[in-house]
């Protein structure tokens, strides 16, 4: 017999081109296999690849193929709300979440069992960032708090106090002595974690920064005056500030010189790294926009796959990234070329959310983890041509 597999569309985003909508049916009665064979496509779709963890479908006449993966584990039972922010350790053993009305949590990987709950915040946690070392992590709250915790025994030493808005990111210089802090005031403060002090804002505008994140550059001038003596590794450091008024933001973090102010149609909601002259920034509006840092006057390239807001992205393979989005997708793209006109693909997508925003994606060598809203931490498993696509 045969049946409805998976509705299917292939839309030509570079041209606007009407939408060529399709089925995959199942052939024959079998619930499992892993002959391609026996699924087939209508409407010029074709399957060329299934396995038990994965289904690869095309649409040769447009030279487009996406892989769908499926999780190997879902984690359903450490929190009991939204999950808005997630982050793995260096070792990979241990994860920490924050979720609405619940404590901080860091649980290990392989089983998802709860190693400690981190009570302190007295609002929502928003941000939560393991320190390169795995052994420490920095949470940032509506509270307008930021807290150091020990990862080993769940203690907070540190609580560093001095912004006027709920904290929205932190991204670490070098080891982590110092660390960037973004808010809700519209400030990025610079701040020494051994004496809990600010030592500087580092910018300043008149909206919500919503995300930031530190990168080396040496093409960047280093500051000539004495710097504080607590101020360790700022030097060729580029600060990237993603902007709610839409505009993604570039400031030596050494001299506090504001490079560049891109800006973009929609609020600017997460930045990265691609390479040291690459980033990458995601927009409300669902355009993922990718700059030079020496020439921002234009984009490399832009890439909307659907109108759903750009939450996520973290930089993965060869100049490629992974992204989230407000509608439960979460994809790789990678540009096939250096200017405006060349195409753009999406080559593999993450599957399980069922419409629920994913929040964050963390990665760890080949593994990857998404927090969503619908509750659930999904761990990917991904292979070697994933990776590097």
């Amino acid at each position: 017999m045969d049946c409805p597999l998976l509705a299917v569309d292939c839309i030509n985003i570079a041209t606007g081109q009407p939408s060529v909508y399709g089925f995959l049916r199942r052939n024959g009665d079998a619930q499992v296999s892993t002959e391609k064979d026996c699924i087939q496509g209508t409407d010029g779709f074709a399957v060329t690849a299934l396995d038990k963890r994965s289904i690869t479908v095309a649409f040769p006449h447009k030279k487009v193929s996406t892989k769908f993966i499926s999780s190997s584990n879902v984690f359903t039972t450490i929190h009991k709300k939204s999950i808005k922010s997630i982050d793995v350790s260096s070792g990979g053993n241990l994860c920490v979440t924050a979720a609405d009305d619940d404590p901080l949590t860091i649980w290990n990987t392989d089983n998802g069992s709860i190693r400690h709950q981190l009570s302190g915040h007295i609002a929502d946690v928003n941000c939560c960032r393991f320190f390169p070392s795995g052994e420490v992590i920095a949470s940032g709250g509506a509270d307008f708090q930021i807290k150091i915790w020990s990862a080993i025994d769940g203690s907070c030493p540190v609580s560093l106090r001095g912004h006027t808005g709920g904290i929205t990111d932190i991204s670490f210089v070098e080891r982590g002595r110092n660390i960037v802090c973004d808010s809700r005031d519209g400030s990025a403060r610079l701040w020494d974690c051994g004496t809990s002090s600010c030592l500087a804002t580092v910018y300043k505008c008149d909206c919500p920064i919503n995300a930031c994140s530190v990168g080396e550059n040496q093409d960047l001038t280093a500051a000539n005056d004495q710097k504080d003596e607590r101020e360790v590794g700022t030097s060729h450091k580029l600060l990237l500030l993603a902007r709610d008024d839409g505009i993604l933001a570039g400031v030596n973090l050494g001299t506090r010189e504001k490079l560049f102010e891109f800006q973009a149609p929609s609020a600017m909601n997460c930045c990265a790294f691609l390479s040291e002259r690459a980033v990458v920034a995601g927009t409300d509006d669902g355009h993922i926009w990718l700059l030079d840092v020496r020439n921002t006057s234009l984009p490399i390239a832009v890439f909307r796959r659907s109108k759903s807001p750009i939450i996520s992205v973290i930089p993965i393979g060869e100049r490629g990234l992974l992204a989230s989005t407000g509608d439960g997708s979460c994809f790789s793209w990678t540009p096939r070329g250096a200017s405006m006109s060349d195409a753009c693909y999406v080559t593999w997508e993450l599957m399980g959310p069922d419409c629920d925003p994913v929040y964050k994606i963390c990665r760890h060598g080949n593994t990857v983890y998404t927090a969503c809203r619908d509750k659930a931490v999904r761990k990917y498993i991904l292979d070697t041509q994933e990776m590097t696509s």
